[in-house]
């Protein structure tokens, strides 16, 4: 259960993620960060780019988790720009399911912001979901499954070592 309501109406849609930050622009909304990241993308295009979703979490009180969702732009070889956006959920016990809500909001914000640039008529971009999982770790058993979700979602997958979207880019906001 959501402790703050995250779902946010913007105009006539509703939204699970709203609220976000970037090091660069500040406090944006959903909006005006695919704005932002539509500007960057014309800025220099030429250039070679991904879009990657990733989520990390960190435990707070033994039943809830912060949980920080990124967009990332990566310019190939030529650096980025991130947006995140921040939940608490309580009613989170165990790190498998930690690990399943990192997926699942990975997802959740990968398939709002694939919608939302469609309606913008954007359809060619690479899009990959990063999460915070690998063959090392305590994490390790639940790597197959986790994997196995993402990409039952429609959705590309990377893990560690090479997943920085979550365990780097949301990782800093945890």
């Amino acid at each position: 259960m959501l402790r703050q309501e995250v779902e946010q109406q913007q105009g006539d849609k509703l939204l699970f993620f709203n609220k976000f930050v970037s090091p660069t622009h500040g406090p944006l909304n959903f909006t005006a960060v695919l704005d932002k990241l539509l500007e960057y993308l014309g800025n220099e295009p030429g250039f070679e780019y991904e879009l990657i979703v990733g989520t990390d979490s960190m435990p707070e009180n033994g039943s809830s988790a912060e949980f920080v969702s990124a967009i990332v732009v990566h310019r190939k070889k030529c650096g980025g720009i991130y947006f995140w956006t921040k939940q608490h959920e309580t009613k989170v016990y165990t790190l498998r399911q930690r690990i399943y809500q990192e997926a699942l909001h990975s997802i959740k914000l990968a398939e709002q912001l694939i919608t939302e640039l469609k309606l913008r008529d954007i359809t060619e971009f690479s899009l990959t979901i990063h999460v915070d999982i690998g063959p090392n770790g305590q994490t390790k058993q639940m790597l197959q499954e986790i994997v196995g979700m993402v990409r039952g979602n429609g959705f590309v997958v990377k893990t560690k070592p090479d997943s920085y979207g979550a365990s780097s880019v949301a990782d800093r906001h945890t």
